[in-house]
């Protein structure tokens, strides 16, 4: 998820292929203004630091490719179980409610190998795209 290009950290949505592709296009049509990772295995495991506002960041797409950069404009650590509709909705990836998100995440984790209950802490990204 991480690394740096251009002095800026690096953002990469998703799991490489087609899921990195839909995600960064939902990006660069202003769709999706927010993602989510968990503290555990997205910072923690990779040694990395929590983002924070006004940070500028590099969008990388499935290439490899600086194709956007974005501003961090909130940081918030949740319980899995209190991630709001109001943020699943941001990540602008259609989900009809609050249990959608849930579940799609719940099993998006779970394949890549780590079990996600109420209390595991998510990390809910916001941001703003700055240009292309």
């Amino acid at each position: 998820m991480w690394g740096r290009t251009n002095g800026l950290r690096v953002l990469e949505l998703g799991t490489p292929g087609a899921m990195r592709g839909w995600l960064t296009d939902l990006v660069l049509a202003g769709q999706k203004q927010g993602t989510a990772g968990l503290l555990e295995l997205d910072y923690h495991a990779e040694n990395e630091e929590l983002e924070h506002v006004g940070e500028h960041l590099a969008l990388i797409d499935d290439s490899g490719a600086h194709t956007a950069t974005v501003e961090v404009v909130g940081v918030t650590q949740v319980p899995f179980a209190e991630v709001s509709w109001e943020f699943a909705e941001s990540e602008g990836e259609g989900y009809g409610s609050i249990d959608d998100w849930r579940e799609a995440h719940r099993r998006y984790w779970r394949d890549e190998g780590v079990a996600v209950d109420d209390t595991t802490t998510v990390v809910c990204l916001s941001f703003r795209l700055l240009g292309r």
